[in-house]
């Protein structure tokens, strides 16, 4: 389930709620019980690694060059 950031605007306090994205911005309330609450626009990281070998280059030579301007080099 999805956390959204939230910031009271009567206290200040910024806190998080897991709610469905169907809820995401439905009314929150503060932790404090304020009412006046705002929802804040997060970023998101999305980590991972990749562990396919790199492309090679057609011909298969396997020598020299890298690419220069969308062309390979040798």
């Amino acid at each position: 389930m999805p956390r959204y950031e939230y910031r009271c605007r009567t206290c200040g306090d910024t806190f998080e709620l897991s709610r469905p994205m169907a809820e995401s911005s439905a009314p929150a309330g503060c932790p404090a019980g304020h009412t006046d609450t705002v929802k804040l626009l997060s970023t998101v990281a999305v980590g991972g690694s990749a562990s396919a070998p790199a492309p090679r280059a057609a011909g298969g030579g396997g020598g020299g060059g890298g690419c220069c301007g969308g062309g390979c080099c040798s």
